[in-house]
């Protein structure tokens, strides 16, 4: 959320934002409504003030007439408060609903563009494999070293449903240990496992709700689903005042995850790239109100998503998100693509974004600065890891002729020394 001061200051770059995001956003009609909720609360104000005056006049009032009199005026200035109030509580339910939907500004350097297909290669790492055959699918891989079953995930589960098991169970819980283990060995980092079954506020302070509710899961007490951390851990420190000797506050949160997926139907509907119910490792950054803070933490957050990638030897490419392929509140993403041979592209394994104060404004989280002033912190979070769907990518690039897996070295600990699978 933007604070509605800067939003009239400062309305042409607010505009300009919405229009670099694509997204269809009225700010005159904010600011209308703006002015009216400001007339009516001073209108309100006055009112309370006459009427705590008006009670004051009739508790030392001795004359009973006077007395009548006043109560009368009081009755008839109740009556007008009344409503008056009850239009500002209209007036402010429609505030709060363009307030929500206003979008953050991205950075100057978000390159323009309307969707994926205008993200702009940053970097690319690794070399991708050239095989003396012709490379399977993940599907067929798995499929075959029983490793995955989709049919029976599909029969009991429904339409994207799957079950891991055997070597597929055994490297899923190699990469849960190893990706632990590799964030903690970084230092900094505290780990946390969050819940994902929360109420709506976290979703509404994290911006996923409202414009994001088609792709949740909700239940029938009006609760939600989270797909990533990112929503517990922030909404963790929701109307927190912080202490700024704690910045950086860096998390790395696990938790279930659920997505309906539900603006990609047609889309990757074999295999493990987008499954209703998936698992997450996730970086979450609290830190000061500066932009050069936050950027240089999320060049860190990145680095450290692509040092993970290259310690498993996974070739991939990093995009800097365009303006149409930003989410409401984020200021800047990177996305890492991780090289997928059956398909001959890079597929999306890694997110990291930053937030400026768009997240903490609306989950109400401050900190008092060295000046003793209170102001909101910065958010930034980027996937640590994301299982299964890293697997694709995993399997594919180690693939053998013989059908058998190379395990990379990293993994082999975890999985008793073995380098095949």
């Amino acid at each position: 959320m933007l604070d509605i001061k800067f939003i009239r200051e400062h309305k042409e770059i607010v505009e300009a934002g919405a229009k670099k995001k694509r997204m269809d956003f009225d700010v005159a009609k904010l600011i209308k409504v703006d002015d009216k909720r400001k007339e009516i609360l001073l209108s309100v104000e006055k009112k309370r003030t006459e009427q705590n005056e008006f009670s004051r006049q009739i508790a030392v009032c001795s004359n009973n007439d006077e007395r009548i009199q006043l109560i009368s005026e009081m009755k008839i200035l109740k009556e007008e408060l009344q409503k008056e109030e009850e239009d500002l509580k209209k007036v402010m339910k429609q505030w709060q609903v363009l307030m929500l939907a206003v979008p953050n500004i991205p950075d100057i350097s978000v390159p323009e563009g309307g969707s994926d297909a205008d993200n702009v290669e940053v970097r690319v790492w690794g070399e991708k494999p050239s095989f003396s055959f012709q490379p399977k699918s993940h599907i067929d891989l798995m499929t075959e070293k029983k490793m995955v079953d989709f049919e029976r995930g599909a029969k009991v589960a429904g339409f994207r449903g799957y079950y891991l098991k055997g070597d597929g169970a055994l490297l899923m819980f190699a990469l849960w240990q190893y990706v632990t283990d590799f964030f903690m060995n970084r230092g900094g980092f505290t780990p946390i496992i969050a819940p994902s079954h929360l109420q709506r506020e976290a979703f509404l302070g994290t911006g996923y709700l409202p414009q994001g509710e088609e792709d949740l899961y909700k239940t029938q007490d009006d609760t939600y689903f989270s797909g990533t951390a990112e929503v517990p851990v922030m909404a963790y420190y929701s109307d927190q005042t912080l202490e700024v000797s704690e910045f950086p506050i860096k998390l790395f949160a696990f938790s279930p995850c659920f997505r309906r997926e539900a603006g990609s139907h047609g889309k990757d509907t074999k295999g493990l790239m987008r499954v209703h119910e998936f698992y997450k490792f996730e970086q979450v950054v609290l830190c000061e109100a500066s932009h050069e803070t936050s950027v240089a933490l999320h060049e860190e957050i990145t680095a450290h998503a692509e040092a993970l990638m290259q310690s498993l030897s996974i070739p991939y490419h990093v995009v800097a998100n365009c303006g149409g392929d930003l989410g409401l509140g984020q200021v800047k993403k990177y996305d890492i693509e991780a090289w997928v041979p059956s398909e001959n592209n890079y597929r999306e394994t890694h997110s990291a974004s930053y937030f400026h104060d768009f997240q903490t404004r609306r989950l109400n989280i401050r900190y008092k600065d060295s000046s003793g002033k209170l102001r909101f912190a910065h958010s930034l979070n980027s996937t640590a890891l994301a299982l299964p769907r890293v697997l694709i990518q995993l399997v594919e690039n180690n693939q053998q002729a013989d059908g058998s897996i190379t395990v990379p070295e990293p993994l082999r600990k975890y999985l008793g020394g073995r380098s095949q699978l």
